[in-house]
This record gives C-alpha cells, structure tokens and sequence, in this order.
C-alpha cells in the first residue's frame, strides 16, 4: 500500500474522529469524513487488548493487503478511520476481509 493512501498523523485523526459519522459491526468501527483529494486515505488503529505486537501487526497487514487488493472498488475523496475490536484477533483472512467490506458497504464506501 502505498504512503499517500496512509493517514499517520495525530491531528488528521482527531478531524476524522470529531467529524461523528462511524459505522460498525461485530469486528469494526469505520469513521469516515471527506476529503479533497482524488484518492482515499487510511488510519488503521488497533488496541494492545487485541494482542501482543505479533499478532497486532499480522492483523494490520492483513488489513493493508486487503485494502489493496480492492482499492479501485473503495470511493475516491474519503478519509477513514478503521479500528479494530477485540474479537478480530479470532478471524482468519477470509473472514477478516468479509466483514471489513460488509462494514464499508454499511458506510457506502463501496462502488456498486
């Protein structure tokens, strides 16, 4: 996944987060403001709840490969905000990229 499509400071976040629209399920929240961009942009936030550093960062890159694999199907001109929940940490790959699309198409982040 490249840089551009990566949200790593603190104060973009808290924009995110202050704009109150998030979606979720069992798995995710999804927050979501609009930006002025031509392209997405991603903040993946994870709690130590969910595990040790290992397992944190196989879920994330996980995540990012998922991401990327279907970035073309994501609207363009959002920022997101992904955070996982706890019981993620019991889903192999299928189910974790079941669900993240079945919470962005909850947001209307897919293109149908």
């Amino acid at each position: 996944m490249k840089k551009k499509y990566i949200i790593k400071k603190n104060h973009y976040i808290q924009k995110i987060i202050s704009e109150k629209k998030n979606i979720s399920n069992r798995y995710f929240i999804v927050y979501i403001k609009e930006n002025n961009l031509e392209h997405f942009r991603i903040a993946i936030s994870i709690s130590k709840k969910v595990g040790k550093a290992v397992i944190r960062n196989k879920i994330k890159r996980q995540i990012k490969a998922i991401i990327y694999q279907k970035y073309r199907e994501i609207i363009k001109n959002y920022d997101i905000l992904l955070i996982v929940k706890i019981l993620t940490k019991d889903l192999n790959f299928v189910d974790i990229d079941r669900n993240l699309f079945d919470v962005f198409k909850k947001a209307k982040l897919i293109i149908e």
